[in-house]
């Protein structure tokens, strides 16, 4: 079963979105684990703090690595990947949900402030993974991002499983346009080609639309 653990300061920000529709339903019904671990329980002193000020000066706190290795090392890895969402990691794709998706799930620590001490990074071997390029106040929106991408994947999430299969990024190209009822709206009206009941030609449409809007729209 894939499970989902989550390093953060705001354990309560879970499940959030992952808590709801076909998702949530998943989650309830075991298809998928989630735990937190809250990250200032290994806080120092007496007021369990997790940050200091950074190294050579500069804005901002940055994560302590020694308080950010005691949560880590709390929970078992189990071969899972570790992964620390921040802006400068590799952008998240398609390709790496269905990886994830098929393994045993992901340990998530969520970032905050200036970011983590790059020491631990190296020494846990922590994967960086962004969502887009723009900075977020931390990775608990971010973390909820790619367990999404991830846990629709898992057979039995979705009513209908080859609903992942033609959708954007699957294979490389944007999905294709969608209509439904009514058949003409404000005028417009659905493509003659959709209703002709001519199955070939259907997905001959729909390909050229996705290699047009994939052409148009995401160039690189």
């Amino acid at each position: 079963m894939f499970k989902a653990s989550i390093i953060t300061l705001f354990p309560e920000a879970f499940p959030g979105v992952l808590g709801v529709s076909l998702i949530g339903k998943a989650l309830r019904d075991g298809l998928w684990s989630l735990e937190t671990a809250q990250l200032r329980d290994f806080g120092q002193g007496p007021h369990k703090n997790v940050d200091d000020t950074p190294a050579g000066g500069g804005a901002g706190m940055v994560l302590r690595a020694d308080v950010a290795a005691a949560a880590i090392d709390s929970v078992a890895r189990d071969n899972r990947p570790l992964i620390y969402l921040s802006p400068r990691g590799k952008q998240l794709s398609q390709a790496m949900a269905q990886e994830w998706a098929t393994g045993p799930g992901v340990v998530l620590f969520c970032g905050r402030f200036e970011g983590l001490d790059e020491r631990v990074i190296e020494a846990r071997g922590m994967q960086e993974v962004a969502v887009g390029e723009a900075v977020l106040a931390g990775g608990e929106a971010a973390a909820m991002v790619l367990l999404e991408a991830c846990v629709r994947l898992i057979p039995g999430v979705l009513g209908n499983e080859t609903s992942t299969l033609e959708e954007s990024f699957s294979d490389g190209l944007l999905e294709h346009p969608q209509y439904t009822r009514p058949r003409e709206w404000e005028g417009r009206a659905i493509p003659d080609v959709l209703t002709s009941g001519d199955h070939a030609k259907v997905e001959a449409w729909r390909k050229a639309e996705r290699e047009r809007i994939t052409r148009t729209r995401r160039g690189d």
